[in-house]
């Protein structure tokens, strides 16, 4: 900053060789005298040394020179004058730059040092320079401090010491050297002064650097245009940016004292997608960030963010990282396409969860959703080994062994971590997916563990909401989100999308709303909370299909379902996540509890159930089942039950059930509530030996009656002749072609009405 180049403002005085009339005897204010016509003063125009001077011999104790103009002293503006002088003769006197200090009106500002450092001459014909600086701030190199008070000065030197002697000066000049304040008046650097170029080609890393290291405390500049930094890059202090920044995708910019995405969006020249590319490298590679905040900004995506290649130096983290507070909005374009694939492939039970074989397998893609018969829903691609023609995938299939054609889908995904053999601890928070119905949302690394997905918005995703390929969602939290879908129009069984799947084990899945996917979640692992969530997913068909909403996939699941509502969808219980689709021994379809939820329907067709236990094998029982609490409710019909078996593939076995526990539920629209252990009254009005009490498919899953726990007669037991008999019956259970039948044998005829409760299980 220099304010006589850039706003013309006069701070030289005029030479002595214009006049001596401008040039006071004694402050510079109007009445001193001057020094034209001065005996002892006079204007010497050659000298060995000056090209023109003032010789003026000295007659006063301080003598003075001022000039009489009024120096202005703008605010923030430092000053400084300077003069050459030289002895000639006489008793050597001693100099000093001198001043005073004007203020408004004219006035005086007094208490201010008007005086620079005195230099005493100490031979003749010496040139001597003296100089001071005058400025507002106490700052080092300031001899005059001012302070903000004084308007302008007159400016010039005192001569003190012994009178008598003669000594000669070269015209007074008067410069602005704010400059060699302004980075630490303006509390800012700029890496030009260190030797940035900012023409888009030259490598400006060394200037940042040597910026940074000087700037101890102060903001960075960086001004208009264009900096080429060729390398990894971090910044402590505070970087204001007029131009942008331009860099190579592997190098890292750490911005570290206002890591956030609005600050690399001005980094890179408002290129949205680029800065977010740039903010999460520096995400998981510098200690000092933990959370990259999106600052409430909405970023355009144009194509898929594989975040590994992104990083671009790891395939594994496990620190606590957060994206948060922002949105991420799909471009349409052909980068969303799905890739679809075809391959022959070999299948073995033995080597569950590998392809071999496997035929254009350069083709096939980590993350595709695999497709064939006695492929289960929602199994990937989790590894590729080309050499090998070898295929890891996320789970086994039920029914594949041999050799078969294989689809390959691969969903384009917003969010794609699949890259990352491991990333554990990321939280999703308080972001919105903006799929528009052109891609999916997240796919999540090939393992992790407590990652988490917390008030987001899965907003219209094409194919998938959320896709684990492997075990990155062990231990996940998805809490507090919606799922939106694209497909609201189309009738529930036409649908395709999916909100989410899981492999891996220890999830909790609480307090999501859901709308009208195909299916929420197909999950595949065990010890699942599963709490307050709204699934709805009806359409305005008379009599229409419904869809499961949640479905399990593993027969000993270990899970509480509990508090949600579960709207115009079921719950469907397989083992379709199993190459032993039959059951071969262990706990089959066991410890699942269904426990105070709300179930809803409207119109549907008749045969509809809230829960569908589905077996993909003979042998199956059930082995710990709890369903309490529940109300089920049925609107514009009524319903024949609320849970079944789906004998597609296989029945269960009836007279292997253990544990079941089904009570305290409300049915409304319900032809058959269904208990275990179910109490009922029997009323035998005509005489006979024995009874036949059925149960007529009230026990859950229209399953057999095992077992009587107790029988009590309500009335008088009396024969044929009227006489009362007291006699204890004996039981038959599992009577009847269905074994829902009680047999109740007495030793004659009689007739009466018993309490009687009968049990499903052992």
């Amino acid at each position: 900053m220099n304010k006589a180049i850039t706003d013309g403002v006069v701070l030289m005085p005029p030479a002595f060789s214009q006049s001596l009339t401008v040039w006071a005897r004694g402050d510079g204010t109007p009445g001193y005298d001057t020094y034209h016509g001065t005996a002892t003063a006079a204007y010497v125009p050659s000298d060995l040394d000056f090209s023109g001077c003032l010789e003026i011999q000295k007659t006063d104790a301080t003598q003075k020179l001022r000039y009489m103009g009024e120096t202005p002293l703008l605010p923030g503006c430092y000053l400084r004058i300077t003069a050459k002088i030289k002895a000639m003769s006489g008793p050597l006197p001693t100099v000093r730059i001198a001043g005073w200090a004007g203020g408004p009106g004219g006035a005086h500002v007094s208490g201010v040092n008007e005086t620079g450092n005195p230099v005493s001459l100490s031979a003749y014909g010496e040139v001597i320079e003296i100089s001071a600086i005058v400025g507002s701030g106490a700052r080092t190199g300031v001899d005059m401090v001012w302070g903000r008070d004084p308007l302008y000065g007159h400016f010039g030197l005192d001569i003190t010491g012994p009178n008598g002697g003669v000594i000669r000066i070269e015209d007074i000049e008067i410069e602005d050297i704010t400059r060699a304040f302004h980075r630490n008046m303006m509390n800012i650097v700029d890496v030009r002064d260190f030797g940035a170029v900012g023409d888009g080609v030259t490598d400006d890393h060394a200037a940042f650097v040597a910026a940074e290291q000087a700037a101890d405390g102060r903001k960075i500049l960086v001004p208009a245009g264009t900096f080429y930094i060729g390398s990894s890059l971090t910044l402590t202090e505070v970087v204001e940016f007029e131009g942008k920044l331009t860099q190579d995708a592997g190098d890292i910019l750490s911005l570290v004292s206002d890591y956030g995405l609005p600050k690399y969006i001005e980094a890179f020249g408002g290129d949205e997608e680029l800065a977010f590319r740039k903010a999460f490298q520096a995400l998981l590679n510098n200690a000092d960030h933990e959370t990259l905040d999106l600052g409430g900004r909405r970023v355009t995506i144009t194509e898929p963010l594989d975040l590994q290649a992104i990083e671009g130096s790891r395939n594994s983290f496990a620190q606590r990282r957060v994206i948060r507070n922002g949105q991420l909005y799909v471009a349409d374009g052909p980068e969303w396409d799905v890739d679809v694939t075809t391959s022959a492939a070999s299948y073995s039970a033995a080597n569950d969860d590998r392809l071999t074989a496997v035929t254009n397998i350069a083709n096939i893609q980590v993350g595709s959703l695999v497709q064939g018969t006695g492929v289960g829903r929602e199994v990937y691609v989790r590894e590729v080994n080309v050499a090998a023609q070898e295929i890891r995938l996320s789970g086994p299939l039920y029914d594949a062994a041999g050799r078969q054609n294989y689809g390959f889908q691969r969903f384009k995904y917003v969010l794609d971590f699949s890259g990352f053999d491991l990333f554990s601890q990321l939280v999703l928070l308080d972001l919105e997916i903006l799929c528009r119905g052109y891609a999916s949302g997240i796919m999540m690394p090939r393992s992790g563990v407590a990652n988490t997905l917390k008030n987001c918005f899965i907003t219209r995703p094409k194919d998938r909401g959320l896709t684990s390929i492997g075990n990155g969602c062990q231990g996940m939290f998805i809490e507090g989100c919606q799922f939106i879908t694209n497909e609201g129009g189309t009738n529930a069984q036409n649908r395709t999308s999916i909100g989410m799947n899981a492999n891996a084990n220890d999830l909790k899945i609480r307090n999501n709303r859901v709308s009208q996917f195909r299916h929420f979640a197909i999950l595949g692992g065990q010890n699942y909370v599963i709490s307050g969530n709204h699934v709805f997913q009806g359409d305005s068909v008379v009599d229409g299909a419904r869809l499961a909403g949640f479905v399990f996939t593993r027969t000993n699941v270990n899970h509480t379902v509990t508090a949600n509502y579960v709207d115009n969808c079921h719950i469907e219980w397989t083992n379709e996540s199993t190459a032993t689709p039959n059951n071969t021994g262990g706990f089959s379809f066991s410890a699942l509890s269904v426990t105070n939820n709300v179930f809803l329907c409207t119109d549907v067709a008749p045969w509809f159930s809230f829960m569908v236990i589905k077996p993909y094998g003979t042998g199956h029982t059930l082995r710990g089942f709890t369903m309490t609490g529940n109300m089920f409710r049925s609107i514009k019909g009524t319903i024949d039950r609320v849970e079944r078996v789906n004998a597609t593939f296989a029945s269960l076995e009836m007279s292997a059930v253990r544990d079941v526990t089904v009570n305290g539920n409300m049915f409304l629209n319900v032809v058959t509530g269904t208990e275990n252990p179910l109490t009922l009254d029997h009323t035998q009005s005509n005489h006979n030996s024995t009874w036949f009490i059925p149960f007529s498919g009230r026990l859950p899953f229209g399953a057999r009656a095992m077992h009587v726990t107790s029988l009590i007669n309500r009335s008088k037991i009396k024969s044929v002749a009227n006489v009362n008999q007291y006699t204890v019956p004996w039981i038959t259970p599992e009577s009847g072609d269905n074994g829902d039948i009680v047999e109740v044998a007495w030793e004659k005829d009689v007739a009466g009405t018993v309490t009687i409760t009968a049990r499903m299980d052992d």
